[in-house]
């Protein structure tokens, strides 16, 4: 009976968001509080579970989003993110210009959100294409799929570190684990599949608005820039590595332990870019103020989807859903992160947003771990691949790639949609492969 009403609840979420188009916070709280009473919670009980829910969710993640937000948004914003993509393609030249696109995907959409790093590249795409006469999609598809891998496999973004602190999973870890399935998983569906893409005629949208270009003296200089950029993901791989090699008695763990916290690299990384990229090149420090608080409007209804994916976690666990999960999967041979990965997928599918799917999933899944041992980091990547899979006409970012690229549905589905595809069984077989390593 449990199962069946968690069933009950997911269709009900799917109903509420494509069908009726209510949005993902507003139809999460509703069936949270819906499972709750449907599984024998007074109203207030399943109301506290909700505010509980949200509160411990929100309470862990909401300072790593807002600093991660602060930060892309200067990157950007001050040039560094552009002349980290001029002198990449500058350096490879046209021979490796997919390689370039892809590092420049990379070191982009690590500190930056997908949207924001996607619409900040596509300018570039088109110059390159344009210049070089290669095909569109040839050029496109590689910088498309490393932001696709950064966003739904890797901290800071949103869905990997909410589901990896609904795991309990160690974040630090779950990067440097994430990076290395991350690398396979760009190559093939980027560069890889794109060769197979130069029948489907791209072209860029007439009219297209494109993000400020900046003059050679304005942008900062190339170290500058990506040692900014990757300064969090820097501090928390450091500190894992010195995790694993020094005992918890020594003190130079204790301090990294304390800035390789996701929550504390990101602030001090904030402030570095405040000085690296603004003060020390001349900007007002009003100048830059108005920059960390326009980054605040981008995470606003991000942080309410995942306080949402927290509440229907947390009714799961108070109404004993949780412990019936776990007292089943207990007998079943099926590989926990298989099951994570599949449940995923199929929300994925249904739902079309890859941060609502993952949650959702988190807590649906979370009583596994316990019951099987399984590692929560590698449960946070397979997790993560999942939501990645077949995006279609459901998921925003679709549309995204279709009108930029000026695609037909058809075609877009047959680019676009693999590609998603290609990185969410790619990141499978990875966390399958670590898993046997580790």
């Amino acid at each position: 009976m449990p199962l069946i009403l968690v069933a009950a609840a997911v269709l009900t979420l799917l109903l509420l968001m494509i069908v009726f188009r209510l949005n993902a916070f507003l139809a999460l709280i509703l069936v949270a509080l819906g499972l709750g009473l449907a599984e024998g919670m007074t109203a207030k009980a399943a109301l506290v579970s909700v505010q509980k829910g949200v509160g411990d969710t929100l309470g862990s993640l909401a300072l790593i989003l807002g600093f991660g937000a602060m930060l892309g948004n200067l990157i950007s914003e001050s040039g560094a993110a552009q002349r980290i993509t001029y002198s990449l393609m500058k350096k490879f030249g046209v021979k490796y210009i997919q390689w370039a696109v892809v590092l420049t995907g990379f070191l982009v959409g690590l500190p930056m959100f997908y949207n924001a790093g996607f619409v900040l590249l596509i300018p570039l795409v088109f110059s390159i294409a344009a210049s070089t006469g290669l095909p569109l999609l040839y050029v496109g598809l590689p910088m498309a799929a490393a932001l696709s891998v950064t966003h739904g496999y890797l901290p800071p973004h949103p869905g990997p570190t909410s589901i990896a602190i609904l795991y309990k999973a160690d974040i630090g870890l779950t990067l440097v684990y994430g990076i290395i399935i991350a690398i396979p998983a760009i190559i093939v569906a980027g560069p890889f599949f794109s060769r197979f893409t130069k029948k489907y005629k791209a072209s860029p949208p007439p009219g297209l608005a494109t993000p400020r270009v900046f003059t050679e003296a304005e942008m900062p200089g190339y170290a500058n820039s990506v040692f900014t950029a990757l300064f969090p993901v820097l501090l928390m791989a450091v500190a894992t590595i010195i995790g694993l090699i020094l005992p918890d008695t020594s003190p130079l763990r204790k301090g990294f332990d304390f800035i390789g916290d996701p929550a504390i690299a990101l602030l001090l990384s904030v402030l570095l870019a405040i000085f690296t990229l603004g003060l020390n090149r001349g900007m007002k420090m009003d100048a830059i103020m108005s920059i960390v608080t326009s980054s605040i409007g981008s995470i606003a209804m991000i942080l309410l989807i995942i306080g949402g994916g927290g509440a229907l976690k947390q009714v799961l666990v108070d109404s004993g859903v949780g412990d019936y999960i776990t007292a089943l999967v207990s007998d079943m041979e099926l590989s926990p992160l298989l099951l994570a990965w599949g449940i995923a997928a199929l929300l994925r599918v249904c739902l079309g947003s890859a941060t609502v799917a993952a949650i959702t999933t988190a807590g649906i899944a979370l009583p596994v771990i316990a019951s099987t041992g399984a590692s929560p980091e590698l449960m946070v990547l397979a997790t993560g691949a999942g939501s990645l899979m077949f995006s279609h006409v459901n998921d925003p970012g679709f549309w995204v790639f279709k009108e930029y690229f000026n695609l037909s549905i058809t075609d877009t589905m047959a680019t676009w949609s693999i590609m998603e595809t290609i990185v969410s069984v790619m990141g499978l077989l990875g966390v399958l492969l670590l898993n046997v390593i580790i």
